[in-house]
């Protein structure tokens, strides 16, 4: 986990940082801690908005996840880079592997820069 920040950070030197304990506004445990690196606005139906992290970082006892959120192409991730980034599950918003060893670095990086590109546009 350490060693994916510490790409994560590189890749995107001036990202926003966030660290989230995983806890609801009551106190209560609703997801694993994880980091978020970048931010946008996430639009509702009701017109209202959020700034949340377009890139997040969690790990779990069956591995580690990637969030790369705000995709309109939902099956983006996993035709681009599911068959060829390694021995990982590619979902629509997200890249879950057991170790940083399982996969294409460069390519995890990629998806990430896209990510972030994207949802820039």
């Amino acid at each position: 986990m350490q060693e994916l920040h510490q790409l994560i950070v590189r890749a995107l030197p001036k990202c926003k940082l966030w660290f989230l304990d995983g806890k609801n506004s009551e106190g209560k445990v609703v997801a694993n801690p994880n980091i978020g690196y970048g931010f946008y606005t996430i639009k509702y139906a009701d017109g209202s908005t959020r700034e949340f992290y377009q890139i997040g970082l969690s790990a779990n006892t069956t591995g580690i996840s990637v969030y790369i959120l705000g995709l309109e192409d939902k099956t983006y991730l996993a035709k681009t880079y599911g068959k060829k980034i390694g021995k990982a599950t590619v979902t629509g918003y997200c890249i879950k592997f057991k170790k940083l060893g399982d996969v294409d670095v460069d390519l995890l990086l990629e998806a990430i820069q896209y990510g972030v590109q994207a949802t820039k546009e």
